[in-house]
């Protein structure tokens, strides 16, 4: 999960981030045997054994940066496991080593019940926020099947512009650069986003990932 996120919580009304741990895989897994989900997110079925490959290299990777989104009110009300308050994922690429302040985000809200009500919104406005603040972020993309609207349309609210349609791939590029205005936009609208230590919150759980 990229190494400067990997202690890293944040917490926001709807959705909590926290980094991908080897204990939020198996659920993970789950979700990628929807074909639905491999369509929408362009990825092939892994086995469970290779998904824990997966996240041990993401871990390590330097050029990526993935958290988990989490339900906050189920996580932090019932103090329950993350794996049973997971709703999707959140990732940040730095796709173009000639220009290390282009962030490529994906969101993905892989539990059907959360969707269609603003928890993929606040993740991306939160890993954007991270990206400004933290990565150094000056310009993000999304990429997005055109067949995906609803996340299109999501995107188009956040002040993308589409700047390109891949026909071959059938995907749509959206694109936003954060001048000083949509800074100070993007920091306002995650200004009650709390940032965290995971090792505390999750003390007997996490020092066995270390």
């Amino acid at each position: 999960a990229m190494k400067i996120n990997q202690n890293t919580v944040l917490q926001g009304k709807r959705v909590t981030l926290v980094p991908y741990t080897s204990a939020h895989v198996p659920r993970y897994h789950e979700w990628m045997k929807s074909e639905e989900l491999q369509r929408l997110t362009a990825s092939e079925p892994l086995s469970l054994e290779q998904e824990y490959e997966m996240q041990r290299s993401w871990r390590e990777d330097t050029d990526k940066c993935t958290f988990i989104v989490l339900d906050t009110e189920r996580w932090s009300g019932q103090a329950c496991a993350d794996e049973d308050c997971m709703v999707g994922d959140v990732n940040l690429f730095l796709t173009d080593f000639e220009d290390p302040t282009l962030g490529e985000i994906e969101i993905m809200i892989a539990e059907p019940s959360y969707r269609g009500r603003g928890f993929g919104k606040e993740a991306t406005l939160m890993m954007m926020s991270y990206g400004v603040t933290n990565l150094g972020i000056t310009k993000f993309e999304a990429k997005i099947g055109q067949e995906n609207e609803a996340s299109i349309c999501m995107f188009k609210k956040l002040h993308f512009k589409e700047v390109a349609v891949n026909s071959i791939f059938q995907e749509v590029t959206l694109r936003l650069d954060v001048s000083d205005q949509e800074k100070h936009w993007l920091l306002e609208q995650t200004n009650h986003v709390k940032e965290k230590s995971y090792t505390e919150l999750k003390l007997p759980a996490v020092v066995l990932e270390t």
